[in-house]
């Protein structure tokens, strides 16, 4: 791990940083000054002659690392990152509950949970650091971009641990509801076991057939709504897809998924068409002070960007 960051925080997000390589480990490759290495280690994209002029790069004092600096193993640099423009993403960020711990919030699809790639900015953690000023806020599961509802994040980072581990342990009752097609030969309630797949580097997950099973879903309807069913869905795993597959595997694809049954070439900024799934419900003992927990989406389904 580096020493402390220099650079401040900025919208959110901490200083990305750099090392040397270690003397001891040897090196191929002699750089005759520091600039040379930056050029070396970082993407071609990246403007390293700029970035040095600008004094955007800076050593574990604070100093500005310059162009000609000599060359030196195990050395940390830190800068911030330019961030693309991105399209401000459409609905609120309902904050559900929030105390020293802990903050449930309920976001609107097309909001990605963490900064990634190009959703930086239009995330809930950066977004939320800077709105409650709590720069250690950090998720403590997954929602996919396209998925809205309640989300769970820890105010700091000592309080991950309990947290997250009740996640691991299958003690966090979740129930999604999602929008899907009527199949007047389906069996409901039924339970969909079986082996999720995620490869990373793809867009879609997929059922391996005769693997063991690490997925489990049981299915409910619970109303109609405009000639399609809304379904109660209370997985008991949490795999990437999960909810997407099962109903897929029922015949029953949730509503203007842009992925299952086919994938769709949906431009990032078209948020005209939300998914059709809602984490609705979260219910569990908290792990620190043992008070029974339960919270709601303040969404309801057939869902909008707008709302």
């Amino acid at each position: 791990m580096p020493p402390r960051s220099p650079l401040p925080a900025r919208h959110g997000l901490a200083a990305a940083w750099l090392r040397t390589p270690d003397r001891d480990r040897g090196s191929p490759t002699v750089w005759p000054t520091m600039g040379a290495w930056l050029r070396h280690r970082l993407p071609e994209h990246v403007d390293v002659p700029g970035m040095l002029a600008q004094e955007r790069f800076v050593e574990e004092s604070g100093r500005a690392v310059r162009d000609a600096d000599p060359y030196g193993p195990h050395r940390f640099v830190w800068f911030h990152r330019d961030l693309r423009d991105e399209s401000e993403v459409p609905g609120r960020i309902h904050v559900v509950y929030r105390d020293e711990r802990l903050v449930v919030v309920d976001k609107p699809p097309f909001l990605a949970t963490i900064p990634r790639g190009g959703h930086v900015m239009q995330s809930v953690v950066v977004r939320l650091r800077a709105e409650l000023d709590l720069p250690e806020l950090s998720p403590l599961h997954r929602l996919d971009r396209v998925t809205s509802g309640l989300l769970m994040l820890a105010t700091e980072s000592r309080w991950r641990g309990p947290y997250q581990t009740a996640f691991e342990r299958r003690a966090v009752e979740k129930t999604y509801r999602a929008v899907a097609p009527l199949r007047a030969d389906l069996v409901l309630p039924a339970v969909v076991r079986n082996h999720i797949r995620k490869v990373p580097g793809t867009w879609r997950a997929q059922v391996v057939p005769g693997a063991l099973v690490n997925a489990e879903t049981r299915v409910e309807l619970e109303r109609l709504v405009d000639g399609a069913g809304v379904y109660r869905l209370t997985p008991r795993t949490g795999r990437t897809h999960q909810l997407r597959l099962h109903l897929l595997g029922l015949g029953i694809p949730i509503v203007d998924d842009p992925l299952y049954p086919v994938l769709q070439d949906v431009p990032v900024d078209d948020f005209r068409r939300p998914l059709q799934l809602l984490a609705a419900e979260v219910a569990f003992t908290d792990p620190v002070d043992g008070q029974p927990r339960r919270f709601r989406s303040v969404r309801s389904l057939p869902l909008t960007a707008e709302e």
